[in-house]
């Protein structure tokens, strides 16, 4: 089981990594301790919302971006978790190797539904705001 301080850790590092950025330029930027810093990345410590909108700023790369990573990241693991317990599941079953599961869906990215079957992931872009019209109340 993923833990979400690990994978919030994991995709700061990446970023600040991908930036050729030490530890230290980010803590200073970000306004945090070097160790508290290091802390989070290592997935030790839980970072607080300011705590990680201040990194994020620091990196600069939106808060929303290492949200939808994290997310990734966990779905991957979950679906890698359903995909051996289903496997696990029908060797049993069957008293036989376990057969290979192919997760259903069109386009090969599925999601977890709540009953234990896979289904296709739909996502629903947010809306441009060139596109957005706001309405009055009366």
């Amino acid at each position: 089981m993923t833990l979400l301080r690990e994978a919030i850790g994991e995709s700061l590092r990446r970023a600040r990594v991908a930036q050729s950025r030490t530890l230290r330029e980010v803590s200073t930027s970000a306004r945090v301790s070097l160790g508290y810093l290091s802390e989070v990345e290592r997935g030790r410590k839980e970072a607080s919302s300011e705590l990680l909108a201040a990194i994020c700023q620091a990196l600069d790369v939106p808060l929303s971006q290492v949200l939808f990573d994290v997310s990734a990241a966990m779905a991957d693991a979950d679906k890698a978790t359903a995909l051996a317990a289903g496997k696990a599941t029908a060797s049993v079953a069957t008293g036989k190797a376990a057969a290979k599961v192919t997760p259903r869906g069109g386009d090969g990215d599925v999601a977890l539904a709540a009953d234990g079957t896979f289904g296709p992931r739909i996502v629903i872009p947010a809306p441009k705001s060139d596109r957005l019209v706001l309405v009055a109340a009366k």
